[in-house]
C-alpha cells in the first residue's frame, strides 16, 4: 500500500481555516443548501464510471452524505452513502485502537519490544530495540524489503504474515527507533499479529467484536484472503483508455490486511467518529492520548513529530486541531478528515484515483462560507 500525500490537502486545510469568515454567527443552525456540493460531485464523479462517496457531519448531524458513479462496472452497481469501499490506511487507526484497548486491558504495552513476540529476528539487537509504539508511529527504522515485484505473484495472496516475515530478516535498520519517521506498511501487518497472539483470536475478529459492533457497523468487513466479489465496490485505473480492476488479485499486498484491510462505507466511517467521540470502546482519556502527537527526545528527521497513535495532527497558528488519515491501495484513495473543536468531520470514498485533494480543499470551502468552520 502506498502513503497518499497526505500534507498537501492537510495544508491547504489549514490555510483556509485561517482566513477568517467576517459574517456574524447567528448560534443557529440554518437550513443548508448543498446543491452546490451535489453539483460539483457530480461533475467529477460521471454516472458512468468509477466515483465515490461523500459524507459531511457536524456532531452527530449527518449534512451531507452522497454517492456518486458506479461501484462495479461489470454490474453497473450505483455507489450509495452505504457502498463499501476499501479504506486503505484508514484501516491502521482500527488496528491502532485494538492494541491500546489490549494495552488498556493490562494484556501489552506499548512499551513492549519485538523480541516479546517474534523470536525469528535474525539479527536479536534490532528486536530488542523497536517496540510496539514505533510501529505504531512509523518511527521503527525497520527495514520493507519485501520483492514485491521480483515475486509480484506471492504478494497477491501473501498475507499479514508473509508480508511482515522479510523485515524480521533484515541485518540491519534504516535509523535507530524514535529517531525519524518513515511511512511502514509491514509495521501494522506486525500489530495486527500481536493483537492476534494477545487477544487468543484472528485480529478481524477482535476488531468486528470490539470496535464495528459497538460502533453499530453493521456491514464493515476486513480482509482475510479474497474479498467478496459482490456486497463491496470494486477499484479500478485508467489504462489506454479503459478501465482495469486493481484490488485483489491485481494489486500485490492487497491480501495484507493490517496496514489496509477495513472495508467501511462513508455511513458507517461516520458512526466510527461519533463512538470514538463518544467513548464506546476507548475511554475519553485514550482518545486524547490517541490524538495527541508523539514527542521524541531523540528525533533527528528535519520534519517535526506529527503523528498520535495512528493519527496524523496538526493545528493553525490559532490553535484549531484537525486529526484524520488518508489511504490508498490498489484503485481506491480515500481521504478522513476531523477538526474536534469544530465536531466536523468528513469522509471522501474512492473506487478510482479522483482528486481527493481538489475535494477535500472543495469540502473545507464549503464548509467555511456556511459558518460551519467560523473562528
Amino acid at each position: 500500500m502506498r502513503k497518499f500525500n497526505f500534507f498537501l490537502p492537510l495544508t491547504m486545510i489549514l490555510l483556509i481555516l485561517n482566513c477568517k469568515d467576517t459574517k456574524e454567527t447567528t448560534g443557529q443552525t440554518d437550513i443548508l443548501d448543498t446543491s452546490q456540493l451535489d453539483s460539483y460531485f457530480s461533475i467529477n464523479m460521471p454516472a458512468d464510471e468509477p466515483g465515490g462517496a461523500i459524507l459531511i457531519m457536524k456532531g452527530d448531524s449527518i449534512i451531507f452524505s452522497k454517492g456518486y458513479g458506479l461501484a462495479d462496472l461489470e454490474l453497473k452497481t450505483k455507489i450509495d452513502e452505504n457502498t463499501l469501499f476499501n479504506i486503505g490506511s484508514i484501516s491502521k487507526t482500527f488496528v491502532s485502537n485494538a492494541i491500546l484497548m489490549l494495552q488498556a486491558e493490562g494484556k501489552l504495552s506499548v512499551e513492549d519490544n519485538m523480541a516479546k513476540y517474534f523470536p525469528n529476528f535474525k539479527n536479536k539487537s534490532i528486536a530488542d530495540k523497536v517496540k510496539i509504539k514505533h510501529l505504531i508511529t512509523h518511527t521503527s527504522g525497520l527495514q520493507d524489503n519485501r520483492e514485491t515485484k521480483t515475486d509480484s505473484i506471492f504478494y497477491l495472496t501473501a498475507k499479514d504474515e508473509e508480508n511482515w516475515y522479510p523485515t524480521t530478516q533484515a541485518e540491519d535498520l534504516n535509523f535507530e527507533p524514535g529517531t525519524h519517521y518513515e511511512y511502514s506498511n509491514p509495521a501494522y501487518n506486525a500489530l495486527a499479529l500481536i493483537i492476534e497472539e494477545v487477544s487468543g483470536m484472528k485480529w478481524q475478529k477482535y476488531v468486528a467484536d470490539n470496535i464495528f459492533k459497538p460502533s453499530d457497523m453493521t456491514t464493515s468487513t476486513i480482509t482475510d484472503g479474497p474479498h467478496p466479489e459482490t456486497g463491496v465496490s470494486h477499484a479500478y485505473l485508467k489504462s489506454n483508455g479503459d478501465w482495469i480492476e486493481k484490488d485483489y488479485g491485481e494489486e500485490p499486498t492487497f491480501a495484507a490486511a493490517g496496514n489496509g484491510g477495513v472495508w467501511s462505507s462513508v455511513n458507517e466511517l461516520a458512526k466510527y467518529e461519533l463512538a470514538l467521540q463518544k467513548h464506546k470502546f476507548i475511554s475519553d482519556s485514550i482518545l486524547e492520548d490517541s490524538r495527541t502527537i508523539k514527542p521524541w527526545p531523540d528525533w533527528q528527521d528535519d520534519t517535526a513529530p506529527f503523528i498520535g497513535w495512528s493519527w496524523f495532527i496538526d493545528k493553525t497558528t490559532d490553535g484549531l486541531k484537525t486529526v484524520g488519515h488518508t489511504g490508498s491501495q490498489g484503485g481506491f484513495l480515500c481521504n478522513y478528515v476531523t477538526v474536534p473543536q469544530k465536531d466536523i468531520t468528513f469522509i471522501i470514498l474512492c473506487n478510482t484515483r479522483r482528486d481527493v485533494d481538489g475535494f477535500t480543499e472543495f469540502i473545507t470551502e464549503w464548509l467555511i462560507k456556511n459558518n460551519w468552520l467560523h473562528i
